[in-house]
């Protein structure tokens, strides 16, 4: 499906949309949206209690709330994601490893799509894949019908490798280099959206060399807003690197007006990331609409996602009604809408296992696993907060410091956490790891990357390999 627009016959119904989402791959016939509530999975044979009620201890109701919809816990206190035991799972794949319940995001994905259409059928989602850049997880959005946000030559590379549509490919960055505009313009990229001036002198250029046609392109606009998350990940304020101010984006629009290779397709915007409250996302779309009308306007993404207990993030649908309401009164009926969810497309389905080496004691011990900040970054780059549980003994406990093995004082993946009697050799689960821990893993003290292993209704299999110490070799010349 292109991202070429149409114009629906009417104005879109702003009417929510429910259901419920099957598993498995997306069959042509249109499918409704998830339930909003969490599932229960039973593997087969096992006793299990769910999200509302894991003996009676409100502090395990709690936390498996923050699993994957369906996660649960057997009789003898195992924890079960995507109906596997994850002692199951430590034993087929080691440790550390980042589980990923494929059903989750299925439901989460045609949550989406099906909301978006319901309320805007000229539209369509384009996943922001930097939040998990992995060939499974683009070919199993691709089956559910989503686009893609790529940014750069390396993204674009894996979405074609998974099988994308080309004409369903977002391209983005603040400093597309030459090759990688080339070769964008010559994989038929549906949009490539313009960051600066440069991008449009050198995509003129390349598209005149290699194409004999004219290239779709978005204006990215910063709209000055800034909404209330980590300045690392806010995107939308003056003084940002991404997009050009409003009297800038004016300026290229009326370029690009006049460009017989580029074809404007229509405006951009994206304001940051963990976003909490949906006024930023309203105020975006209402500076869209101030620039004029066009065929295409990209509402990027940013929807928060629930990391703690604390955490009160907009649901799907009461963020997909923000967008449609305003986009109804400020811009065309007959224009298309994309919008890039990345972050709360896939936090909630992953799960990152770990294995307790060593415990100190003290005012709170220190929890160390064989994991840390070479699996999970983003608790170091902006101190985003995680919950976890021992995967033997599901909530409560004494309040630790969970720390990870690396050589800095600052690997610590969660602190002031419960854990129930954590002992060397337990298995830890930290839940909502689906987003930018695959992207943000590293090999710092010659740590391996660890697996990704999808579960699914009992069954689980492998889509990424454990590094070997052999690659950390490889690319090392002698």
């Amino acid at each position: 499906m292109s991202f070429a627009a149409t114009t629906p016959a009417a104005r879109p119904s702003t009417a929510r949309s429910t259901g419920s989402a099957a598993p498995g791959p997306r069959v042509p016939a249109a499918a409704t949206g998830p339930a909003t509530g969490a599932a229960t999975a039973t593997a087969s044979g096992t006793a299990t209690a769910t999200a509302t009620g894991v003996g009676g201890d409100p502090a395990a109701d709690d936390l498996l709330g923050l699993f994957p919809p369906g996660t649960s816990v057997a009789g003898d206190g195992t924890l079960l994601v995507g109906g596997v035991p994850v002692t199951e799972l430590a034993e087929a794949y080691g440790t550390p490893a980042l589980l990923v319940d494929e059903n989750a995001v299925r439901a989460r994905a045609r949550r989406y799509a099906d909301g978006l259409a319901a309320r805007w059928p000229n539209s369509r989602v384009a996943f922001a894949s930097k939040a998990f850049p992995c060939t499974a997880v683009y070919r199993l959005l691709a089956e559910e019908g989503l686009g893609f946000d790529v940014a750069g030559g390396g993204e674009l590379t894996l979405a074609l490798a998974a099988g994308a549509d080309p004409e369903g490919l977002v391209v983005h960055g603040n400093a597309k280099t030459e090759e990688e505009l080339r070769l964008a313009v010559e994989a038929r990229a549906g949009l490539i959206v313009v960051d600066s001036f440069d991008d449009i002198d050198r995509l003129e250029r390349i598209v005149g060399e290699v194409s004999g046609r004219t290239q779709g392109v978005l204006v990215r606009v910063t709209p000055d807003i800034r909404p209330d998350t980590h300045a690392a990940v806010s995107t939308g304020q003056a003084g940002s690197k991404f997009g050009l101010l409003l009297p800038q984006a004016r300026e290229a629009v009326a370029r690009l007006r006049g460009s017989d290779r580029l074809r404007l397709d229509g405006v951009h915007a994206h304001v940051g990331s963990q976003v909490m409250e949906t006024g930023p996302f309203a105020r975006a779309v209402e500076a869209l609409a101030g620039l004029g009308e066009f065929a295409v306007y990209d509402l990027g993404g940013g929807l928060g996602a629930r990391y703690t207990y604390r955490d009160r993030p907009p649901s799907v649908e009461h963020y997909l009604d923000t967008l449609v309401e305003t986009a109804g009164m400020v811009l065309p009926a007959g224009a298309r809408i994309l919008i890039e969810p990345g972050r709360s497309m896939v936090a909630e389905a992953g799960v990152s296992l770990y294995r307790v080496v060593t415990v100190k004691p003290g005012g709170q011990p220190f929890v160390a696993v064989d994991g840390g900040m070479g699996d999970n970054l983003e608790v170091s780059l902006y101190g985003q907060r995680f919950e976890a549980t021992v995967a033997t003994r599901v909530g409560g406990g004494e309040r630790c410091r969970l720390v990870g093995r690396h050589c800095e004082s600052g690997d610590v993946l969660s602190a002031g956490v419960r854990l129930r009697d954590p002992r060397p050799g337990d298995l830890v689960a930290v839940p909502v790891t689906g987003a930018y821990t695959y992207a943000l893993s590293n090999n710092y003290n010659g740590a391996r990357r660890p697996p990704v292993v999808f579960c699914r209704d009992g069954g689980h299999r492998a889509v990424v390999r454990r590094e070997s110490y052999q690659d950390l070799l490889r690319r090392d010349l002698p």
